[in-house]
C-alpha cells in the first residue's frame, strides 16, 4: 500500500511542474509578438493595385516598363502609371480599374499573394511573383487595422 500512495504523490509533483512549464510558454507567447512591431504582415487590411498575367513572359514585360519608367532609378511608380500597365496587360477584370482591388481583409486572398501584399510597404511595387491564378505585380496603396 505504501508504493500506491508514493506513485500519487510523485503525479501531484508533475502536475505542478507542468504547470510552471505552461507559465513558460506564455511568457514566450508575448516575446514573439513584440517581435512584429516593424508594421509590415500585422495590418489587417491592405489597399493594392496588381497586374495579373497568365504567362511568364508578359508580366515580365511589363515589370521590365515599371523598371525602365521609375524602379531601376530607385523611384516610386505612380498610381496612375501602374493603372495605365494594369488596363494594358492584367488578364484580371480589375485590369479594367487600373488594376484596383481596393481595400481587403487578411484572409481574402490566396497564399503567395497575401503573403506579397501584406508585406509588401505603401507605395513599393512588388517584384513578379507566382501564385495558382498566373504571374502577378503588386502595387501597394495602404494598410489599416
Amino acid at each position: 500500500m505504501g508504493k500506491d500512495s508514493k506513485a500519487k504523490d510523485s503525479g501531484k509533483g508533475m502536475g505542478k511542474q507542468s504547470g510552471g512549464g505552461s507559465e513558460e510558454s506564455a511568457t514566450k507567447g508575448k516575446g514573439k509578438s513584440g517581435k512584429a512591431s516593424d508594421g509590415l504582415g500585422t495590418c489587417t487590411y491592405v489597399k493594392a493595385r496588381h497586374i495579373l498575367c497568365e504567362k511568364q513572359g508578359k508580366v515580365n514585360e511589363a515589370y521590365k516598363k515599371l523598371q525602365d519608367g521609375w524602379l531601376s532609378n530607385g523611384d516610386k511608380v505612380p498610381p496612375a502609371e501602374f493603372a495605365k500597365l494594369a488596363a494594358e496587360y492584367s488578364e484580371c477584370p480589375s485590369g479594367k480599374k487600373g488594376g484596383d482591388l481596393g481595400w481587403f481583409p487578411r484572409g481574402k486572398m490566396a497564399g503567395p499573394f497575401q503573403d506579397v501584399a501584406f508585406n509588401t510597404p505603401v507605395g513599393v511595387t512588388s517584384a513578379p511573383f507566382k501564385s495558382t491564378h498566373g504571374y502577378h505585380i503588386i502595387l501597394s496603396e495602404g494598410r489599416k487595422n
